[in-house]
């Protein structure tokens, strides 16, 4: 997030839209990632302000839920799933390939910012497994072999705009 930026007109629009400022957190934070795809320093201090509450309570809540990210994210998030039926079935390997393949640590964003590569808890598509969802795309019984040909789908997918 640039330093330039000061002012947040998404969240201030939403906050001030808000009839009761009580148990608006959670909201906000949704709102905010919403808008700018992850929760940095500046964004929460002022929503803090705004909700005139602790920096540190807005921080706690932000780090507690899994589904905040305090880090910028690829614009082709990959997400290996990790519960139980999945894992069995080798996704531990698949997720490591995809961080082979890519160059970049596990719950890391590529240097060109085109892909993050994590792993995350059971997505219930369990008959599939192991499942890799790409953003909101859900490919099922993923080997290493098909790492590449998904990694090299979205490659061209994003020099075609």
């Amino acid at each position: 997030m640039s330093d330039s930026i000061t002012t947040f007109p998404e969240i201030d629009a939403f906050i001030d839209g808000l009839p009761d400022k009580n148990g608006a957190l959670i909201p906000a934070l949704h709102k905010a990632q919403e808008a700018y795809g992850y929760l940095p320093k500046e964004v929460q201090l002022h929503i803090a302000k705004k909700l005139q509450i602790p920096a540190a309570k807005v921080y706690g809540v932000a780090t507690f839920y899994s589904l905040f990210s305090l880090e910028k994210k690829g614009k082709y998030r990959i997400n290996v799933c990790m519960g139980t039926a999945c894992y069995v079935r080798s996704a531990e390997v698949v997720l490591k390939e995809f961080a082979k393949e890519l160059k970049v640590d596990i719950k890391a964003t590529t240097e060109d910012g085109l892909f993050t590569v994590d792993g995350v808890r059971c997505v219930g598509a369990c008959g599939l497994a192991p499942v890799v969802m790409v953003n909101d795309k859900v490919f099922g019984r993923v080997a290493t072999a098909d790492v590449r040909g998904i990694v090299e789908e979205y490659l061209a997918a994003d020099h075609a705009e």
